[in-house]
């Protein structure tokens, strides 16, 4: 019997599986990439008896490999939070999705394993821009004010590592990044003791630093577009930016287009904070768009199709 583990290399994927294997440890094959490399199932070969366990990507983007794994005898046990279509009715699939806008896998999980590495999936749920859900998740932990900073800090800079149009784009590529956090149960040890939190820390810093000295492209009072330069800094601060944007201007719908190497853009969308719905939408309306309802993205917007979306996002917000 094979185990894959199959999980977005953000923050919220990560902790999603940090979690899990701490309730149920087990040695697995891992499947991972960028934040926008979501066609994750492609890459498993499942055959019968073998379990394979799915957390933060959409089943929608997934649907034709989910079913080839399925019809090949595997178990999938399947945790999310966006858009994911009409869920397959099967046997052999365990389904826990939700697509509430301030509700992420981390939580998802955190309601599995029956809150038992809840700093986890605090850290998670910081880093997918959900901070009311995360304050109100750690209100047990009884932490104090500068722990919990920390763990908001530790979830950005996880989900910041996440970005980028490759692996040689990041500070550490998400397999490796799991690894390391899996030396720890408690994240306040992994900041503590893990070089890997400071050099993230300073890479986000310094990127983040960048990224405010540019100025929006487009500005209205109800939203705010950006274009950032093809260059590895932009790629990698271009969601952590964006989520900034949001908590400063939450009334405000922010997108953020990152030039790619080979032309368009790379985009990320925020719905406003105050009203978190529209945002998926938005993106799926483009090729290569999805996420969920407060964020979501476009991983290759032509040049040729700049205008068609700014006059989208305009109408939306």
């Amino acid at each position: 019997m094979a185990y894959f583990d199959v999980f977005n290399g953000d923050a919220d994927g990560i902790c999603a599986l940090r979690q899990l294997r701490l309730a149920h440890p087990r040695e697995a094959t891992l499947v991972t990439g960028v934040k926008r490399d979501i066609a994750l199932l492609e890459r498993v070969e499942a055959g019968p008896g073998d379990r394979v366990t799915v957390l933060d990507i959409a089943l929608d983007s997934n649907r034709a490999a989910l079913t080839r794994i399925l019809a090949g005898g595997a178990r999938v046990r399947y945790f999310d939070h966006h858009f994911p279509g009409e869920i397959p009715t099967h046997p052999g699939l365990d389904c826990h999705i939700e697509t509430s806008p301030d509700k992420g896998t981390s939580l998802l999980v955190d309601e599995f394993v029956g809150g038992r590495f809840r700093a986890w999936a605090v850290v998670g749920t910081y880093g997918d821009n959900f901070d009311a859900a995360a304050h109100r998740a750690a209100a047990p932990l009884g932490l104090a004010a500068a722990e919990l900073a920390l763990l908001r800090e530790l979830g950005i800079c996880i989900n910041y590592n996440g970005y980028g149009a490759a692996v040689a784009d990041l500070h550490c590529a998400p397999d490796e990044l799991y690894r390391r956090l899996c030396r720890y149960a408690d994240p306040l040890a992994f900041i503590r003791e893990d070089p890997t939190f400071q050099r993230l820390s300073s890479g986000y810093a310094d990127d983040l630093a960048r990224a405010r000295g540019t100025a929006p492209t487009l500005m209205q009072a109800r939203y705010r577009l950006h274009i950032l330069p093809d260059e590895p800094w932009a790629r990698r601060v271009s969601g952590v930016f964006a989520n900034a944007l949001a908590q400063a201007a939450p009334e405000c719908a922010h997108a953020l287009l990152t030039r790619l190497p080979h032309g368009g853009f790379l985009v990320s969308v925020r719905a406003p904070l105050t009203r978190p719905a529209g945002a998926d939408q938005l993106c799926r309306q483009f090729a290569t768009g999805g996420g969920r309802k407060a964020a979501a993205g476009i991983n290759h917007l032509p040049e040729a199709d700049y205008d068609r979306f700014a006059a989208a996002f305009a109408a939306a917000f």
